[in-house]
C-alpha cells in the first residue's frame, strides 16, 4: 500500500520544517507529501524545496479558506490510494508508517485515528496543553487516547482513509471548526468503517499559550452545537461534561464570597490535576501549568458550548464562530 500524505498549513514554515525534517526518517518509505498553502503570508515554499531531493514532495497554494477545504484541495492532488492527514504543528515518529501498514494490512478499516503526545523538547505550556487535551480527569478521554464510547471518530491532526471512502462523502465540508468530527460523523453515517490505531500516535505541539488555546476550545465547544444540529443524536451526555464542569465550578467560585469553605472543591480538582501531571511529566512545573491548562480548556469549551446553546437552541441564530479570522492560531 502507497500513501499520499496532505499537510494544510498557515504561516508555520518552521513546523513545516520540522514535521518534513520527521518524514525523511520514516521506516517504511511508499509515501508521498502534497503540502497545501492556506493563503499563507509567511510561506513554505522554500522549505518544501529544500526536501525535493530526499521526499515526493508536492507544493500547492490556494486561497484561505480553512483546514477542510484545503485537505480536499491535497487529495484532489494525491497519486495513492490511501490519504494520511496530519496538522503542520506535528512531528512524527519514525516507525509511524510501519505500524500504519501493519495494522491495514490486517484489519483494513476505511479510515483510522492516532492519538498524540508531547516530546520531552516541548515548551512546559505546550506539555500542560498536552496533558489538558489527553488527561482522564479533562476531557483527554474522550478524544483518541482510548477506544471510543461506541464509534471511534479520528481527528483530523493524525487521520488516514482511503481514496475510495473519502470521495464517496465528498472529503470535509465547509465547517471551520468540528469539520473533522463532521467528517468522521459522515464517514461513519455511509457505512464505513473506523478504528483506533493506538500505535500511531504523533508528537503534537498544539497552542504555543494559554490565550490561544481558549480560544481553539472555545470555537470547539460552539462547533458542538453546530456539529448537533447537522448531525442529530451525535450529542452525547458526555460532550455536556465541560459545560456542567464550568457552571457547577462558577456556582463554588461565587459562593466562596459567603463561604469559603466553598472553595474547597475547586482546589481538590486542581490539587487532583497537579499531583496527576506532575506524576506523568515527572515535573512540578508542569504540574502547576497543567492547572491552567485543564481549568482553561474546561472553562473555554464550556462557555464556548453554552453559548452556542444560547444562540443557536434557544435564540434560533445561524452558525457563527467567535475567534474566526486566526483559527489556525
Amino acid at each position: 500500500m502507497y500513501f499520499s500524505i496532505v499537510i494544510p498549513v498557515f504561516n508555520r514554515p518552521d513546523e513545516v520544517d520540522e514535521l518534513l525534517e520527521s518524514l525523511t526518517r520514516q521506516i517504511f518509505t511508499d509515501f508521498e507529501v502534497i503540502l497545501v498553502e492556506d493563503g499563507s503570508t509567511k510561506k513554505s515554499d522554500i522549505v518544501a524545496e529544500k526536501y525535493k531531493k530526499r521526499l515526493s514532495v508536492t507544493y500547492i497554494e490556494k486561497p484561505n479558506s480553512g483546514p477542510g477545504l484545503s485537505r480536499n484541495a491535497g487529495a484532489a492532488k494525491a497519486r495513492h490510494d490511501y490519504l494520511i492527514f496530519f496538522d503542520s504543528d506535528c512531528i512524527i515518529p519514525e516507525n509511524y508508517l510501519t505500524e500504519v501498514q501493519n495494522f491495514l494490512s490486517v484489519h483494513a478499516p476505511d479510515a483510522y485515528g492516532g492519538p498524540d503526545r508531547a516530546l520531552p523538547s516541548f515548551t512546559t505550556v505546550q506539555k500542560a496543553i498536552n496533558y489538558s487535551m489527553t488527561s482522564f480527569f479533562t476531557t483527554g478521554g474522550i478524544r483518541g487516547g482510548k477506544k471510543a464510547m461506541d464509534k471511534f471518530h479520528p481527528r483530523s491532526f493524525n487521520l488516514g482513509v482511503s481514496k475510495k471512502a473519502f470521495d464517496a462523502i465528498g472529503g470535509y465540508g465547509t465547517m471551520r471548526f468540528g469539520e473533522d468530527i463532521d467528517f468522521s460523523l459522515r464517514l461513519i453515517k455511509n457505512g464505513f468503517s473506523t478504528a483506533l490505531i493506538p500505535e500511531a500516535y504523533v508528537y503534537h505541539k498544539r497552542r504555543t499559550d494559554f490565550k490561544k488555546f481558549f480560544k481553539q476550545v472555545y470555537n470547539s465547544g460552539i462547533a458542538r452545537i453546530s456539529l448537533h444540529l447537522a448531525h442529530p443524536g451525535s450529542l452525547k451526555l458526555v460532550h455536556l461534561l465541560p459545560a456542567a464542569f464550568t457552571l457547577v465550578m462558577a456556582f463554588f467560585l461565587l459562593s466562596a464570597i459567603i463561604c469559603p469553605y466553598a472553595l474547597l472543591i475547586p482546589f481538590l480538582y486542581s490539587l487532583l490535576v497537579f499531583v496527576d501531571a506532575s506524576v506523568k511529566n515527572k515535573s512540578l512545573k508542569v504540574g502547576l501549568y497543567s492547572i491552567v491548562a485543564a481549568w482553561t480548556q474546561l472553562f473555554g469549551y464550556g462557555t464556548g458550548f453554552l453559548s452556542a446553546v444560547w444562540n443557536r437552541l434557544i435564540l434560533k441564530k445561524g452558525e457563527f464562530k467567535a475567534f474566526e479570522k486566526k483559527f489556525y492560531e
